[in-house]
């Protein structure tokens, strides 16, 4: 084992780096701001603060250091099969593979499981799709524990910090996906997520929902049925399927999770408490009632 390899891989100095490409995140999302308030239709100012709020919110939480995955992923590394250095362009490759498919799965559940979906609802609580909509992650994924689907990379060997630092730069080649005014990209649509995609994957239109999950590729998609197409004579509107109109950082960040207790109050026996919790994210969580999500 190249333990001085191993030890550089997990090391916070790319930390800075991190915090660099946000500032620069914040200054393309501002700068795209200022050029669609020059056109007609404007652009919403409000939205941009309540994401400045997430942002800043979610910034706190971090330094808290909470986590529910975080034992299941230590556990995880500490009963490794062996450890997996991405010092080489093989243990690179297989990082970034095995990290698109943990993440395909991840962001499929946190569309189709109702506790995951409580915190992943704030990235798509935005009106209008917008680069300040990548920023919009909401405080509670990690309270979520949704990191769990990233344990088979940590069982095989790639240290937890090494695969934080992969989903770090997934969701950093993300942000321009929010982009509404790049075109279609010809061949690359068929092999990377790309902003055509990724419009889909926000619009709260029927045709739309629930597709697109995967973070730089779209293979997995393609290959387990859940890729839609953007469609001309259908554009996409965005927001969720009850448009959230609140600015409130603070509303933003709860609302979903405010609508679960609130249907978990319908609960008229543990079958129920489970299947609100743990099943799809529908606008009639049992089939007695019709309380819509927000």
């Amino acid at each position: 084992m190249n333990r001085e390899a191993l030890r550089q891989s997990i090391s916070p100095e790319w930390l800075p780096w991190l915090s660099a490409a946000l500032l620069l995140a914040l200054g393309a999302a501002l700068a795209e701001g200022v050029l669609r308030s020059l056109r007609r239709g404007g652009y919403d100012w409000r939205a941009f603060a309540a994401t400045l709020g997430d942002v800043a919110g979610r910034r706190l939480g971090d330094a808290l250091g909470l986590s529910l995955a975080a034992p299941l992923l230590m556990l995880a590394w500490q009963h490794r099969i062996t450890t997996l250095v991405p010092d080489s362009l093989a243990t690179v490759a297989a990082l970034f593979v095995g990290q698109e498919f943990c993440y395909y799965w991840q962001h499929r559940a946190a569309h189709r499981v109702r506790w995951f979906w409580a915190s992943h609802c704030v990235h798509h609580s935005p009106n209008q799709l917008t680069l300040a909509s990548a920023l919009r992650l909401g405080w509670t994924g990690k309270l979520s524990g949704a990191a769990v689907f990233f344990t088979p990379l940590v069982w095989l060997g790639f240290h937890p910090l090494v695969v934080a630092a992969a989903v770090a730069l997934n969701l950093l080649y993300q942000f321009w996906l929010h982009a509404t005014w790049i075109p279609r990209l010809g061949p690359l649509e068929w092999l990377l997520n790309t902003p055509s995609h990724h419009r889909v994957h926000h619009a709260r239109n029927p045709e739309y929902l629930d597709c697109n999950y995967g973070g730089v590729l779209i293979v997995f998609d393609r290959l387990f049925g859940s890729f839609v197409a953007e469609r001309d004579d259908n554009p996409p509107r965005y927001g969720l399927t009850v448009p959230l109109h609140s600015y409130n950082p603070l509303r933003i960040a709860l609302h979903g999770w405010l609508t679960l207790a609130a249907d978990l109050r319908l609960a008229r026996s543990p079958r129920d408490a489970l299947h609100i919790l743990f099943g799809p994210p529908d606008p009639c969580p049992l089939p007695n009632h019709s309380r819509s999500p927000a």
